[in-house]
């Protein structure tokens, strides 16, 4: 129990019907899990608006509510506060409640289009590698030490992140690295936590179903670094046009990390191969395990991180050398009969296809054909699909368009979408089939030997999103079942 008064420290209160002078036992934003003496936050969501919700709190207990609206009856004994931005005081009324976890290790934040998902769980592995317990926020999964608990978003909502970064506290953890995600900046849901540090990897065409522009794109991610406070670091990919503009208003210490220019964290590829790269990190010679120029980016970055954050270079390099990244990220198997190479990977961006062929491409010495499987998900920025459809065509031999999340869309539309202004050499590579199954299993029929097979869009995801319903589907699954009857 803590009292109103303290949780609401540092909150701009326009209006308060009610006393400030009494004992609370939870922050919620979701009403249905409210409780007696919880503080109700009522918070217009994309989806919902908590405002509508308000009675139905407080028939559940709540004794305070905040509100950007004050509601026309406010039963007596329950205090009601108006503020400007509800969700922002969510963030700052959770953190405090939560006892400020955030404030009790070091967090650091990674943002971007892609390599979100693998900066932050390189820093996990890395860090753990060196000793420390530590915490994960990702799409993929949320970690406590060695404790997995399964992902619904790639930044929780602010009540859920405090809690979550609460028990992290709670079980030593001395480190928590999150993907801090454009929704997460512009819905405050990282409202009150305090950063150690901060990354950018790259800002490209994405969420435009969401942000509208991509300078809106931008400047949400761009909110983020102006947030920090001095004490903070902030790096930057100084190879992206847009990276300076991401540290051009913050406190925090700046730096850069690259392969082509000037950079604090200097990077150079030396050699791309299915072994792995072999690079030189501020002229220090390196074998990572991991794949491709994109990784070669992701590398410097955790590398400028951990450096950052007062690791000793040489040890960083030996661990981080021999680390794998996330799952479902460049994610491959070879076939032992006709040495086929299957690939999974998240790639649901046209920039993120282009950097998976591209670095497809590089490894394509001794093999024949590339196929790729690839769709677009239902109820998303519908602009990116003909982007995606002509990317997949330009950069492969042959191309099959299918289902991702079609969600509550028809995966009819969704393919057509795809095709949509293709031109006509693009028209003779590919073949439409909506059963995501299927589809690989044909293009693993198409595969002669030496071929690749790159399934794009879903990586880790173990469901497909149809109607609202989740069904199991597991990509990888699929592929290594059709690997198993070509090897008969």
């Amino acid at each position: 129990m803590k009292k109103l008064s303290d949780i609401l420290y540092g909150v701009k209160l326009a209006a308060v019907n009610g006393s400030t002078d009494i004992e609370v036992a939870g922050v919620q934003i979701d009403s249905r899990k409210v409780g007696k003496g919880t503080l109700f936050v009522a918070v217009k969501g994309s989806a919902s608006d908590g405002h509508a919700y308000i009675s139905k709190a407080i028939e559940q207990g709540a004794t305070a509510v905040v509100c950007e609206t004050l509601p026309a009856e406010m039963p007596e004994g329950v205090t009601f506060m108006k503020v400007t931005n509800s969700a922002e005081a969510a963030g700052q009324a959770a953190h405090t409640f939560y006892d400020s976890p955030s404030e009790k290790l070091k967090l650091v934040g990674v943002t971007g289009t892609n390599g979100k998902t693998t900066i932050a769980t390189l820093l996990f592995q890395l860090f753990t590698g060196l000793g420390y317990k530590c915490g994960l926020v990702s799409t993929v999964e949320n970690k406590i030490g060695n404790t997995v608990i399964p992902s619904t978003h790639t930044t929780p909502d602010a009540v859920s992140l405090n809690i979550l970064l609460q028990q992290m506290v709670a079980q030593g953890c001395a480190y928590a690295f999150m993907e801090v995600s454009s929704h997460a900046v512009h819905q405050h849901r990282i409202a009150g936590l305090q950063f150690t540090g901060a990354l950018f990897s790259n800002i490209t065409h994405d969420h435009l179903d969401y942000h509208k522009t991509f300078d809106e794109y931008i400047k949400a991610k761009k909110g983020f670094f102006d947030g920090l406070p001095a004490s903070a670091f902030a790096i930057t990919n100084a190879d992206d046009k847009r990276g300076a503009v991401m540290l051009q208003n913050t406190a925090a210490k700046k730096l850069t990390y690259s392969l082509k220019t000037l950079a604090d964290f200097k990077g150079k590829i030396l050699d791309n191969g299915l072994t792995g790269l072999m690079m030189t990190v501020n002229e220090q010679e390196v074998h990572f395990r991991m794949i491709g120029e994109f990784n070669a980016y992701n590398l410097l970055a955790v590398y400028g991180a951990a450096v950052s954050l007062g690791e000793e270079k040489q040890q960083v390099l030996q661990v981080l050398s021999n680390l794998t990244g996330a799952e479902g990220r460049f994610d491959y198997i070879v076939s032992a009969k006709d040495k086929v190479l299957g690939i999974v990977d998240y790639a649901h961006t046209p920039d993120a296809l282009v950097n998976v062929l591209a670095t497809i491409k590089k490894l394509k010495r001794g093999f024949e054909t590339v196929i790729t499987v690839v769709g677009c998900g239902g109820d998303r920025d519908r602009t990116k699909r003909p982007v995606m459809g002509e990317v997949a065509c330009e950069h492969s031999d042959k191309v099959i368009f299918t289902s991702d999340n079609p969600r509550s869309e028809d995966p009819a539309q969704i393919l057509a979408d795809m095709e949509e202004g293709l031109p006509a050499s693009a028209k003779r590579k590919f073949i439409s089939m909506p059963d995501r199954a299927q589809a690989i299993k044909t293009a693993v029929s198409m595969a002669g030997q030496d071929d690749i097979i790159l399934i794009a869009g879903k990586g880790h995801e173990k469901y497909q999103d149809i109607k609202g319903v989740k069904h199991h589907f597991d990509d990888k699954e699929i592929l290594k079942e059709m690997f198993e009857l070509l090897d008969k």
